[in-house]
């Protein structure tokens, strides 16, 4: 059994997707949510053992996108393989998505099996499916190799936009390798006060450790 979660703003496609999926003897859908804030909230309550094993995420969303989303959830969660199924075929949002950690990329006008098929390949053959229009761009890119991977840091500082500037500042420390004492001193604060706000940051961008942070850090290039 596939254990699938879908994440997508808007309910027609959340209930299209179900459509799609429903009679599928070895798929079950264990998780739905309305954005990346209410997906990661409404993981945390899932005991381990009934985790999606795949989440179909769409890109557009309010509070936290689909390229935000699975940035943290990845590191939060690398078992889980997130497949973005969205309407955007534009080479940053496919190429955003890739980095950020996404196993595939399908288009929501894709023929359903062909979604049954991604899911099946993503977690049997531990593919990464893409639509034909998707990998005709990825393959194009890379006969194209002296171009630049397209790069965009909007997503970036949509995660930061999260944490207040004093909470920044206490982060990029902590990636940098400042210990709590070491950051206290550089701020002229308290340790108890830098361990207050580190746990609010942790909190905010759902993460539990300094390695996890590192992690993010290194994804979004935050130094």
């Amino acid at each position: 059994m596939i254990q699938i979660g879908i994440v997508d703003d808007k309910s027609l496609n959340r209930k299209m997707i179900r459509q799609n999926l429903y009679g599928i003897p070895n798929i079950e859908i264990v998780i739905e949510a309305v954005n990346g804030l209410d997906f990661l909230e409404k993981i945390k309550e899932k005991p381990s053992n009934h985790l999606p094993q795949v989440v179909l995420i769409d890109l557009d969303m309010p509070r936290l996108n689909g390229i935000e989303t699975i940035a943290i959830a990845t590191i939060r969660y690398p078992m889980i393989k997130f497949i973005v199924l969205t309407v955007f075929d534009d080479d940053e949002k496919i190429f955003e998505a890739i980095k950020a950690g996404a196993a595939g990329y399908l288009l929501k006008d894709d023929a359903p099996d062909m979604l049954i098929d991604a899911i099946n390949n993503a977690i049997h053959l531990n593919g990464a499916p893409m639509s034909p229009a998707i990998a005709r761009k990825t393959l194009q890119w890379l006969k194209q190799s002296n171009q630049p991977f397209p790069s965009n840091n909007s997503s970036s500082d949509n995660v930061l936009n999260v944490l207040t500037e004093r909470e920044q500042e206490i982060l990029k420390l902590l990636v940098e390798g400042q210990d709590y004492k070491k950051i206290a001193s550089t701020l002229y604060i308290s340790p108890k006060t830098v361990r207050t706000h580190i746990s609010r940051i942790y909190e905010k961008l759902h993460i539990n450790s300094k390695a996890q942070a590192i992690q993010l850090a290194h994804k979004y290039n935050w130094n």
